[in-house]
């Protein structure tokens, strides 16, 4: 049996009003910056993001509650510094609207510890900036014998990769914009007790979409095009409406 059109349409709305009404919880990403261990007397910043309107961030560190703080755009940061055994633990926040907790992000762990080994030297190839579509390679090159390293991208809850002596090097196929932003390296080995490097400098990743560009200057290129169309086409008219000289006496 066929429903009336009108039932159809009627139903549709309410579907529409339905989703309006009930919008999607918001997601929230946690991150530290820089990423990494961090030495006894360092400092770093724990941030927390969210696509939201207003409310508050709540930072937890091992489901105990520490700190509050109203969101002012779309991200609140908790820092650490002079940081002290005290300070490692999982940290995760809260975003908090009217009281109501709308979203929990994931944990973030915080390591203090002492740097003793050497600092490593993290490259890329074929260069800083690339084309959209390029094979990167990113390498951390550390003065040690069986160090292994993680691979960081700024802005990510966890490390990228572990890179090892077998495998010293973290391959991106086919890159994109997605793919910029600033990376690091630390390593570490695995003996008795951890013992760590510093973090290495950064290195900014630079994604030129260059299909892009060139579409958006050929679209322009085309609309430029057009309008100088219209322009003559328009002064030609005007021309033949025009009245004719009288000739020559």
């Amino acid at each position: 049996m066929m429903l009336p059109v009108s039932h159809v349409l009627a139903f549709g709305a309410w579907l529409v009003a339905q989703s309006k009404a009930t919008p999607s919880a918001p997601t929230i990403s946690i991150f530290l910056k820089p990423p990494g261990v961090i030495s006894p007397g360092g400092s770093t910043i724990i941030c927390c993001s969210c696509q939201c309107d207003n409310g508050n961030f709540v930072l937890y560190k091992n489901g105990r509650r520490l700190r509050t703080l109203e969101l002012h755009g779309s991200r609140a940061k908790f820092p650490i510094s002079n940081a002290t055994q005290e300070d490692t633990g999982a940290y995760s926040c809260h975003y908090l609207d009217g009281g109501t907790v709308l979203a929990r992000s994931e944990t973030v762990d915080i390591t203090v510890q002492e740097f003793r080994l050497p600092k490593p030297v993290l490259s890329v190839l074929p260069g800083h900036e690339v084309a959209a579509g390029a094979y990167v390679i990113f390498r951390c090159t550390i003065a040690h014998s069986s160090a292994a390293c993680f691979l960081y991208l700024e802005g990510q809850v966890k490390a990228l990769d572990l890179l090892s002596k077998e495998q010293d090097h973290f391959n991106l196929s086919h890159v994109h914009k997605g793919n910029e932003g600033r990376y690091s390296c630390q390593c570490f080995t695995r003996r008795a007790s951890l013992e760590w490097s510093a973090v290495s400098k950064t290195l900014d990743l630079v994604v030129r979409d260059y299909t892009r560009s060139n579409a958006v200057r050929l679209a322009l290129g085309a609309g430029v095009l057009a309008l100088l169309g219209l322009i003559v086409a328009e002064a030609v008219r005007s021309h033949r409406r025009r009245p004719g000289r009288p000739g020559p006496r």
